[in-house]
């Protein structure tokens, strides 16, 4: 039988108050304080922090406390990728982002889900579905990005977008829902 984590990897539903789920969110919790605690300029603790919370991001990643996450472990971060004050990453499934991606403040990635019943949801079990960003994207301030969805490369999404689709590489979108528009710049 599957545990409750092999469920949430594989997008199942699962119980999100097992005990090794548990574990595993009060660790990356540990880390996150110390992230968002620990003193500007500090460059060593950070990066010894950063590198402990999010084993699978380049070493170049920065990131303005405060930052949130479920687990740290389903987060893949490539090359300079820059995460603003006040981010949060549901990563109850894999968050996958590319290179030279700059995400502005209060940006939130959900991987998590619950049911659509409310007689199932009532019971509690969750379930996820993966989001991944491309390389070259520019995530505006405060824009909501949903699970299961992929952003192309050199993508903008505007600020306070809620992006609910996929976007296609090279657009722009807007709007809530998000949808494209022609570059204003």
């Amino acid at each position: 039988m599957k545990s409750e984590k092999e469920k949430m990897l594989a997008g199942e539903l699962y119980d999100a108050t097992d005990p090794e789920l548990a574990k595993d969110r009060r660790m990356v919790r540990m880390l996150m304080h110390r992230l968002n605690v620990t003193e500007y300029g500090d460059a060593s603790a950070y990066r010894q922090i950063l590198s402990e919370m999010l084993p699978n991001a380049a070493a170049d990643v920065w990131i303005e406390p405060p930052f949130y996450c479920d687990y740290g472990y389903n987060i893949y971060l490539g090359e300079r990728v820059y995460f603003n004050f006040n981010c949060v990453l549901l990563d109850v499934m894999p968050i996958r982002i590319g290179s030279y991606v700059l995400f502005g403040p209060n940006v939130q990635i959900y991987a998590a889900a619950h049911p659509v019943d409310a007689t199932a949801r009532r019971k509690g079990p969750e379930f996820g579905r993966p989001v991944t960003i491309g390389n070259d994207c520019w995530i505006g301030g405060s824009a909501v990005i949903f699970p299961g969805v992929t952003i192309g490369d050199r993508c903008i999404v505007g600020a306070g977008a809620v992006v609910t689709n996929d976007v296609a590489p090279d657009t722009v979108v807007v709007g809530n829902p998000a949808r494209p528009v022609d570059p204003l710049l």
